[in-house]
C-alpha cells in the first residue's frame, strides 16, 4: 500500500498526475483539432455539393446526393432539424436502417444562408460514400486513426517514463534527507560534512547542529550542577547524621528526645537516597545497572516511611501480593517512583483504604480519596500542577473545615517525577478513576 506521508511518494504521485495531465491536455487539444478539421472538411464539401446541386437542377426544395447527402431548403426541412440547426457543423446519432438490420450512425448538419434563402445541409457519415466520393475526407479519416493510435502509444510510453523518471529523482532527491537521518542517528558524526551544502539540507543540517550543540552544553551544565549539588549536600547531610547519632548515644534509653534524634536521622538518610535517586535520572538509561530488586520490601518500606501521614486519618492500608517479585531496577528510582505514588493516595485520602497491589506485570496504588477532576487530566503530568488550585480553578464550594482538611502541602512535582522515571526505565504509568471515588496508578514493570 502506498505510505502517502513519505516525502518520496508525494513526490512521485505528484510527478504521475503532472504527466497525467499533461497528457490529458494534449489528448483535449488533439480531440478538439480532430473536431475542427473534419467539420470544415465536412462543411467544404457539402457547400460544394450545395453548388452542384443548383447547376444541375436549378432551384429545389430539396437536394440529394448519394450516397449520405441531403441539403434541405429551411422552411421545408423537418422540424427536429431546424430546432438544432446553426451555422456550425454539428454531430448528431441517429438511427439508420442497414441490410444488415438497424444500427446508429453519425449526422452531420448546420445552416447556409445564401442570396436570402436558407439551408440546412445534412451529410449522414457512410465509408462507402466518404472512400469513393469524397478522397479528401477519407485520407483524413485514415489519417485520424493514425494519430488516435499513435497518441495513445504516446500516452502511454509518457505516463511510463513519468513514472521511471520519478522513481529515479525521487531518490536523488530525498538522498541528502537519508543523508541527514543516518548522521543524526550516529550521535551526528557525519552532521558537519552536510552543513557546507547550499541546498535546503545544508541549512536544516546547520541549525540541527546548531540545536544539537546547544543542546549538549545544556545537559552538560544540567549534569554538572547535579553533581554539584549533590557533592555539596552529601557533606552536611554526614554531619546531620554523625550528630544525631551522637545526640542520640547522649540520651537516656527511654527520653522522648529520642523519637526526633531517630526522625532527623532518618530524614537526612531518606535525602541521601534522593539525592542519589536524582543522579541516575540525569545519567543515560543504557549506562545503568538493573539488579534484581524486590518490589515487594520496596513498597512495605515506602508504607511504613509514609504512615505517619494517616496518623489522625480512619485510613487503612495494606500490600496485596500473592508471592515475592522481582523488577530489574536501580532501587532508589524504584522507591522515589513508588514512595511518590503511595504519599499522594496518603495525603489525598481521608477516611476509606489505600491498597498496594502487586503482581508479575504491574504494581497498583488505589486509594478511595478525592480523585482527580477531568479538568485536570490534561495536566495531569506537568509540573507545579496540583490538585488544590483545579478545585478552586472549578469554584467547589467547601466548607472553611473542609477545605483546612483537604489543604495538602507540596510543589506538584510528585506525578512529574514519577513519569520522568517511567520514561526513563521504558515502563509506563496510567492512571484510571474508581467508581465510588479517588484514583488507581499502575505501574507496568513488564
Amino acid at each position: 500500500m502506498l505510505n502517502i506521508d513519505s516525502i518520496a511518494n508525494k513526490f512521485r504521485l505528484s510527478y504521475f498526475i503532472f504527466a497525467l495531465l499533461l497528457c490529458a491536455a494534449f489528448v483535449s487539444i488533439f480531440l478538439y483539432a480532430e473536431s475542427r478539421i473534419e467539420q470544415d472538411l465536412v462543411k467544404a464539401r457539402l457547400l460544394q455539393q450545395l453548388e452542384l446541386s443548383q447547376e444541375k437542377y436549378g432551384d429545389q426544395p430539396i437536394y440529394v446526393a448519394e450516397p449520405g447527402i441531403k441539403i434541405y431548403r429551411y422552411d421545408k426541412a423537418p422540424a427536429s432539424l431546424q430546432a438544432i440547426a446553426n451555422d456550425t457543423v454539428q454531430e448528431t446519432s441517429v438511427t439508420v436502417n442497414k441490410s444488415s438490420g438497424a444500427g446508429h450512425a453519425d449526422l452531420h448538419l448546420f445552416a447556409y444562408t445564401q442570396d436570402g434563402q436558407a439551408y440546412i445541409l445534412t451529410y449522414l457519415e457512410n465509408t462507402e460514400m466518404v472512400m469513393g466520393n469524397y478522397p479528401v475526407l477519407a485520407i483524413f479519416e485514415h489519417l485520424e486513426d493514425i494519430f488516435a493510435d499513435t497518441l495513445k502509444v504516446a500516452v502511454i510510453l509518457s505516463l511510463l517514463i513519468a513514472a521511471i523518471f520519478s522513481q529515479l529523482s525521487s531518490k536523488q532527491i530525498i538522498k541528502p534527507l537519508l543523508d541527514l537521518k543516518r548522521a543524526v542517528e550516529t550521535d551526528h558524526h557525519n552532521l558537519s560534512d552536510l552543513t557546507h551544502l547550499p541546498s535546503e539540507v545544508g541549512v536544516l543540517a546547520m541549525a540541527i547542529d546548531e540545536k544539537n550543540h546547544k543542546l549538549e552544553q545544556y545537559l552538560k551544565r544540567e549534569q554538572l550542577f547535579t553533581g554539584d549539588v549533590s557533592h555539596e549536600l552529601r557533606t552536611p547531610l554526614t554531619i546531620i547524621m554523625g550528630a544525631s547519632e551522637v545526640l542520640a548515644s547522649q540520651l537516656d534509653a527511654d527520653s522522648h528526645l529520642n523519637e526526633f534524634t531517630n526522625r532527623i536521622s532518618t530524614t537526612a538518610k531518606e535525602t541521601s537516597e534522593i539525592i542519589t535517586a536524582l543522579l541516575l535520572l540525569s545519567r543515560a538509561p543504557e549506562k545503568l545497572d538493573a539488579p534484581q530488586t524486590s518490589i515487594n520490601n520496596i513498597a512495605l518500606a515506602e508504607m511504613q516511611r509514609l504512615k505517619y501521614l494517616l496518623r489522625y486519618k480512619s485510613v487503612t492500608c495494606q500490600i496485596i501480593a500473592e508471592q515475592e517479585y522481582i523488577a530489574y531496577v536501580r532501587p532508589e528510582l524504584l522507591k522515589m517512583a513508588l514512595g511518590n505514588l503511595i504519599k499522594n493516595a496518603f495525603q489525598y485520602t481521608d477516611d476509606g483504604e489505600v491498597a498496594i497491589t502487586i503482581d508479575d506485570e504491574k504494581i497498583t496504588v488505589t486509594d478511595t480519596g478525592l480523585g482527580i477532576p477531568e479538568a485536570m487530566m490534561p495536566l495531569l503530568y506537568e509540573r507545579f500542577e496540583r490538585l488544590e488550585s483545579q478545585y478552586k480553578d472549578e469554584q467547589t464550594i467547601l466548607s472553611s473545615e473542609h477545605e483546612t482538611k483537604h489543604k495538602v502541602e507540596g510543589s506538584g512535582l510528585g506525578l512529574s517525577i514519577v513519569q520522568r522515571i517511567m520514561s526513563h526505565m521504558g515502563w509506563q504509568l496510567t492512571h484510571q478513576a474508581n467508581r465510588s471515588g479517588g484514583s488507581t496508578f499502575s505501574i507496568y514493570y513488564k
